[in-house]
């Protein structure tokens, strides 16, 4: 008897909620690419951009819809007749910062409504992008992190707790639905994503490109503390992988990491990053501006991707030396000059 928590992606019509973004656009090419009769991406354009996706516009399988997650009319119109959902819209921790009632009202009401309107419509299943935040931030953060490490708060950003328990209360909701309603779901702990079409609203991600730009500008890039910090990076196009393969799969109710093939400091960051873009000077080691929330973390850690390749088949495949070899090739690119 076949396994109904599976969507195969050929034929089947699939909604990228927050489609307009990094993610969003790699993923809608990469279900496109294995035969998905239709990709809609629903967006408010609050935080998406349509140079986030000017390179699928013309694609006859792709349909764009204006739209907000807080409008529930919006989401059961978008909902109608489709397979699969992708949950991406969020404020992320900087936005966060900036508006935290906002930003509470889109990453919990707003994923609510997302996933009634998935069960009032039938969606078959939904992926939930949450983050490597439901693991919370601080010198608590250490060691192997696997999906029952608890969360940590002490010392860190209240923008990023809030944010980590947002996506903790996002992964419950989900729990709740599959339990109340039968709705399949895979949650993806996300780690801070970077590639192709870089956007300039996540911490972490945001350190890539301030580096790249101020050597790019002749100036020192700069490292905060002791370059020591661990962060824990995941490629676009494998996160793309990942979205597609959790829907392939005959997993349901499981919430798995999803993190690149390793971690890397601060300092080798900073310093691959100045190789890769042809060289420059040396880089600047300075404190972290008071009450400014910049790279979110704690110390040492590593962030396990073991439970994702059991229940989904997925791996990253991408290095960082690669991945950001990418990264940087599209930036000196027509496009990425222009975005």
């Amino acid at each position: 008897m076949p396994n109904t928590a599976a969507v195969p992606i050929a034929g089947n019509r699939f909604l990228i909620v927050g489609g307009a973004s990094l993610v969003g656009s790699a993923t809608a090419a990469e279900l496109l690419d294995h035969g998905a009769a239709e990709v809609a991406l629903f967006d408010n354009f609050a935080f998406g951009s349509e140079a986030a996706i000017a390179h699928l516009k013309d694609h006859p399988r792709l349909r764009l819809i204006r739209g907000d997650v807080m409008r529930m009319a919006d989401l059961l119109a978008a909902t109608k007749g489709m397979a699969g959902m992708l949950q991406l819209a969020a404020f992320m921790t900087l936005s966060m910062d900036r508006d935290p009632w906002g930003g509470l009202d889109v990453n919990i009401r707003g994923v609510q409504n997302a996933l009634e309107a998935a069960r009032a419509n039938a969606v078959r299943k939904v992926v939930f992008a949450s983050s490597n935040a439901t693991y919370g931030y601080g010198p608590g953060v250490a060691g192997d992190l696997v999906e029952t490490t608890p969360f940590h708060s002490h010392g860190a950003p209240p923008a990023a707790i809030i944010y980590g328990a947002s996506k903790i209360i996002g992964e419950q909701l989900c729990r709740d639905y599959h339990r109340k309603h039968g709705l399949d779901y895979v949650v993806l702990r996300y780690s801070t994503v970077y590639g192709e079409r870089q956007h300039y609203r996540a911490a972490n991600a945001l350190y890539i490109i301030e580096t790249f730009d101020k050597v790019k500008r002749g100036e020192r890039p700069q490292v905060f503390g002791d370059g020591s910090e661990t962060k824990h990076f995941v490629y676009v196009g494998d996160l793309a992988r990942a979205n597609r393969m959790a829907f392939e799969s005959a997993a349901s109710d499981v919430a798995v990491n999803t993190s690149g093939p390793e971690p890397i400091t601060t300092l080798e960051l900073v310093k691959l990053v100045t190789e890769l873009a042809g060289g420059g000077a040396e880089p600047e080691f300075v404190g972290n501006e008071s009450g400014k929330v910049r790279l979110t973390s704690g110390g040492a850690f590593r962030i396990v991707h073991d439970e994702a390749e059991r229940a989904i088949g997925w791996k990253p495949l991408v290095g960082m030396r690669e991945g950001l070899g990418r990264l940087i090739a599209w930036r000196e690119g027509n496009e990425g000059k222009q975005a």
